[in-house]
């Protein structure tokens, strides 16, 4: 992307000083016009409709929010400074080639995203356009694709047009929905009940998590002089307070609106709205706020995809052409599960978004330790393309700690498909993402921390510190 361009030309490649701009707060906007939306409803309404109270529910949503939100927004700290799409430096814990291992989970987490997004913006675009889901859910994809192949600008421009309507949205909805709803009697009937109140939690740092794998792509063009701290910040307070905001407001229309909602959740948010041309409205509002997140996903998925294939290829930069021709992929594939699924949507929603949890967490703890504990913000950007270099071909020092990662979880884990020895015990609490964090975060540093010889000294776009002043001389 050229200063003053709008159609974005690097991908992988490191961004130079020269093409940095923005500041901190671009990720505020980004975030918060990203978790405004009506998936990010459905997720809070999930805490209620599967069990739990709306109090406990919402404490649940705002710790898991929290937490998830913070690893997260580490992730973030990390584009300014390395200049680098964020699976990119994967490369320096697993190697140039062995990155490609959770790259692949990272692209099915993407095609999944794009599918349960398009799935419900789909409803609200058949709407607009008087026609069908189906129709909907292509004539959505079509848009996200194009706008995620113009790239970063057009991406935080969104953002920023998203932020400021889905709020003012929201709090037209949360208004109409308080004259019906009877607050008091909601919250008189808190129970706490610790299975459901982990659920809560889970699903609320699964939502969180899985934004780890392409958060630092978004924050990469930033000046390198921007504070780690106000992008930490900036970010999970973006992320946080939409996703939270969204949340609370779906365990409210879930504790209140029962059935309704489950049968239609597009339909059911524009209905609490109004009728005619503010129907319209809301439901190009929802369509608005899935596709800040949809292009999100798609040009993280298209990012995952060309770092997989140039660990083996050997490619650094990327034509108009393949850049087209990989965003197509994530939207063909988007597409076609979205079309498969768009009647079963909220039944295999939580055990997707509980899956995807149980593979990000273990890839967040690595490369999160490795950058601040044992790299220390310090990386040779040309040997991550390069196999033969210090990162090499594949580390099987951190694939293993991934793997025992993986494995620690299964015991925890509660989903339709698979449920843990230890969950009963718990009284079916699933803890599986606490200890996808805490044990390989330990085990890598454990192991990272005896092999150091392939760090460098400083990051190598760096400039090499000169000689000091004479003054100084000692």
């Amino acid at each position: 992307m050229t200063a003053g361009g709008i159609v974005e030309l690097r991908s992988i490649d490191v961004v130079p000083d020269e093409e940095r701009h923005g500041t901190a707060f671009s990720q505020f906007t980004l975030w918060l016009g990203a978790n405004l939306q009506i998936t990010a409803v459905v997720t809070g309404a999930l805490a209620v409709v599967f069990g739990g109270d709306v109090v406990w529910s919402i404490v649940g949503l705002l710790l898991g929010n929290l937490l998830g939100g913070a690893v997260m927004a580490l992730h973030s700290a990390q584009g300014p400074k390395l200049g680098l799409p964020q699976m990119i430096q994967s490369r320096a814990q697993f190697g140039v080639r062995g990155a490609v291992i959770p790259l692949l989970l990272v692209v099915l987490m993407y095609v999944g995203f794009f599918a349960s997004g398009s799935v419900l913006a789909g409803q609200a675009v058949g709407e607009l356009t008087h026609t069908d889901d189906t129709t909907g859910i292509v004539v959505f994809a079509v848009v996200t694709a194009v706008t995620a192949a113009v790239g970063y600008k057009v991406i935080h421009a969104l953002g920023r047009v998203a932020s400021v309507i889905c709020a003012l949205a929201f709090v037209y909805l949360g208004i109409r929905l308080l004259d019906r709803v009877d607050v008091g009697a909601l919250f008189g009937d808190a129970r706490f009940d610790l299975p459901m109140f982990l659920l809560a939690m889970s699903l609320s740092a699964s939502w969180q998590l899985a934004f780890g794998p392409y958060v630092a792509d978004y924050s990469r063009y930033l000046p390198r002089t921007t504070s780690a701290r106000a992008t930490f910040w900036w970010t999970l307070a973006g992320s946080a307070l939409g996703s939270q905001w969204s949340m609370t407001f779906g365990a409210l229309v879930a504790a209140t609106a029962g059935e309704k909602f489950l049968a239609s959740q597009v339909g059911y948010v524009v209905a609490l709205g109004g009728t005619g041309l503010v129907a319209s409205f809301f439901y190009f509002v929802i369509a608005l706020g899935k596709l800040t997140i949809n292009v999100l996903n798609t040009y993280g998925g298209f990012m995952s995809m060309v770092t997989s294939v140039s660990g083996f290829r050997g490619q650094r930069v990327l034509s108009r052409g393949g850049r087209a021709a990989y965003i197509g992929l994530i939207m063909v594939a988007g597409t076609a599960v979205a079309l498969l699924g768009k009647d079963s949507f909220l039944s295999s929603f939580k055990d997707f978004l509980l899956f995807l949890l149980t593979f990000f967490t273990p890839w967040s703890a690595i490369n999160l330790v490795d950058y601040y504990l044992i790299s220390k913000e310090r990386y040779d950007i040309p040997a991550l393309s390069d196999p033969n270099g210090r990162y090499g071909a594949w580390r099987w020092d951190a694939l293993g700690v991934y793997a025992a990662g993986l494995l620690a979880q299964l015991p925890f884990l509660a989903t339709s498909f698979f449920t843990g020895p230890f969950v009963a015990p718990l009284g079916g609490a699933d803890i599986s993402w606490i200890v996808g964090l805490a044990v390989p975060a330990l085990l890598y540093w454990l192991v990272a921390r005896r092999n150091t010889a392939h760090l460098p000294e400083r990051t190598a776009h760096e400039p090499a510190p000169g000689p000091r002043p004479a003054h100084q001389e000692r």
